[in-house]
Order: structure tokens, then C-alpha cells, then sequence
């Protein structure tokens, strides 16, 4: 369940402020990439719920580059935004850049990628990735019982925080429900590739590790737009009936399709749309003063793993991711 905070930060956004602040408001949003359908779909939720509550709206995209946020971040406070929504490119690298927004007045909302607690932000808003990750690992192991399991691993970034929670949250949760239904635990990681998050990465990721690894019988990757991409690898190869596929985190509308289809085996339920929208509707509390003191420094939007059984209820065809 959604903590009772965030859910009431879904509220209509003209119960936030009144007109006349509104229209006194910019927010500026700085995502570390556009070049994933996640991180765009996260950026047009962001400046429809910005333009919803009559706000200015700035946009920058870093190009996974840490020092050009740093410089999109200062340019956005010398344009006198008062609400920054940021999707950090490095936990620890932005944090003087956050604070300096901070320092001159900026209510800093972080989401979905995980920034060191030093840096002075309100509240980081993102799923759950271990909890997703157990969930779709808890899944694995019941689907594969009696199975070796030869893992192909694609990862997103080296160093990632968030990448790092989700493959681990997978493999804690393989491994408890191995020990639980088998009593023992029967898989190996053969081979790691990086893609950077994109479907094109995970497509020469995974071509490399087939190379080497031609008898993997799942691949995992650390976001649906990645197992996209392997995907096309596999499809190439001939390989997609031997091969499971599934994802520790994000909810791909094309992955949730091959899910309805018996193509695709499981990924972790993470909204683009929600976290984006929570993240403005809670800075404008901040704006307003109407936020309660004891807002949770991380909320956290609730855990799933979407599988076959239970797709339907999250497959929208006409979504934006």
C-alpha cells in the first residue's frame, strides 16, 4: 500500500496552492537522460502535473553526464526556479549541487534514482527496488523449480545504486524461495553485461554475452527496456523459446504486452507517471508550507512483480511507457 502521505499528495493540484501563487511558481526538472522510454515518459508526467498547477516549467536532459547536471542545475537556480524535480545522474556527485539549490531557497524533490542523504532534498520518491526485485525473484524461483538456472545479467550502469538494489533484491529473492521449494539453491550468473539503461545497449550486451555464453537459459536485466533489447539479440539467434526472459524493475508497456502474450516472464512493477506526478504535487506542498513535518525522507510506491496472472491490471496500450 502507498504510505497515507504520498497518497494524499495525489490530490487535485489546485487544493495546493491558490491561483496567484501558481502563477508565481517555475519548476525545473533535471533528468540525468531522455534516452530510455522510462526516463521520457517520468520527464512528460513531470511538466503536465508542473503545467496543471500553472507553474513555469524548465527541462534539462544530462545525457547521463554528472557535469553537465551540475551546470543544468545551477542554470535552472540562476533562472529563479523555486521547486527542482532532479533525477540524479551520481549519488554522491550532485549533492553540492543540490545543496547549493537548497541554500538559495529551492525546495529540491529527488525521484526514482537514489542521492547520498547529505544532500539536502526533501524527500526522494521511487519504487521499491528491492522489493521488486525479491518479488520477481521470489517468482523465478517458484516458475523454475528443479531447474539450473545459467543467468545472463544486464546491468544498467557501473557503480548504479539503483541497478545494484534491484539485481540484488532478484537474487535475495531466488535464492530464499529456492531454499524454501527445493532446499537448495541451483543457479549460477555466467556472464555480465552493461547496456546504459536503453533498448540498444541491452541488444550488444546481450549479443556479446551469447558469444560467450550460448547455453544461458534466463536473462535478467535491471530494466524492461534492456531485456527489449536482448531480446531482438535472441530473437536473432534463434534463441527466444530457450531463453526466459525478465526484468527487476519498470513495467514497459511492450514488456507487459510479451508478459500477456507468454513471451516474457516477469518485471517489477516501477511507474514513471506516478512517481513523477507524487514528486510535484509534494514539492507544491513544500511551496505552500502545507507539507506535514514529518514527511518521509524516501517514500516508497508499492511493490509487485507483474506476471502473467496479474497483467491485466497494469497493461494500459494507450500509455506513454
Amino acid at each position: 500500500m502507498l504510505k497515507t502521505a504520498l497518497t494524499a499528495c495525489l490530490a487535485t493540484t489546485a487544493l495546493l496552492i491558490g491561483s496567484a501563487q501558481a502563477a508565481d511558481c517555475m519548476i525545473g526538472i533535471s533528468m540525468k537522460t531522455l534516452n530510455a522510454p522510462y526516463f521520457a515518459a517520468q520527464e512528460a508526467a513531470a511538466k503536465d502535473q508542473a503545467a496543471k498547477a500553472g507553474c513555469q516549467v524548465a527541462t534539462a536532459d544530462a545525457q547521463n553526464d554528472m557535469g553537465k547536471q551540475i551546470g543544468d542545475v545551477e542554470d535552472m537556480v540562476s533562472k529563479g526556479v523555486n521547486l527542482l524535480i532532479i533525477n540524479a545522474a551520481d549519488p554522491q556527485g550532485l549533492v553540492p549541487a543540490i545543496n547549493a539549490a537548497a541554500a538559495a531557497g529551492v525546495k529540491v524533490v529527488a525521484i526514482d534514482s537514489t542521492v547520498d542523504p547529505k544532500a539536502k532534498y526533501i524527500t526522494l520518491i521511487q519504487s521499491s527496488n528491492d522489493q521488486n526485485g525479491f518479488q520477481v525473484g521470489q517468482w523465478l524461483a517458484q516458475s523454475s523449480q528443479g531447474k539450473a538456472l545459467k543467468i545472463a545479467l544486464i546491468s544498467g550502469e557501473k557503480g548504479n545504486v539503483v541497478g545494484q538494489e534491484r539485481r540484488l533484491g532478484v537474487f535475495r529473492g531466488l535464492v530464499e524461495g529456492q531454499l524454501v521449494n527445493d532446499g537448495k539453491v541451483s543457479f549460477a550468473v555466467v556472464g555480465q553485461g552493461w547496456g546504459g539503461w536503453t533498448h540498444e545497449g541491452g541488444l550488444k550486451a546481450m549479443e556479446d554475452l551469447l558469444v560467450a555464453h550460448p547455453d544461458i537459459n534466463v536473462v535478467l536485466g535491471e530494466n524492461d527496456s534492456m531485456v527489449l533489447g536482448a531480446r531482438k539479440a535472441l530473437e536473432a539467434a534463434g534463441k527466444t523459446k530457450d531463453v526466459l526472459l525478465l526484468a527487476a524493475a519498470d513495467g514497459q508497456k511492450e514488456a507487459l504486452q510479451l508478459i500477456q502474450e507468454g513471451q516474457y516472464g516477469a518485471t517489477g512493477l516501477n511507474d514513471p507517471d506516478l512517481i513523477a506526478r507524487t514528486a510535484v504535487d509534494v514539492g507544491m506542498k513544500a511551496l505552500d508550507g502545507s507539507l506535514p513535518a514529518d514527511f518521509p525522507r524516501v517514500d516508497l510506491t508499492t511493490p509487485a512483480a507483474i506476471t502473467k496472472d496479474n497483467v491485466g491490471k497494469y497493461y494500459r496500450p494507450d500509455a506513454v511507457f
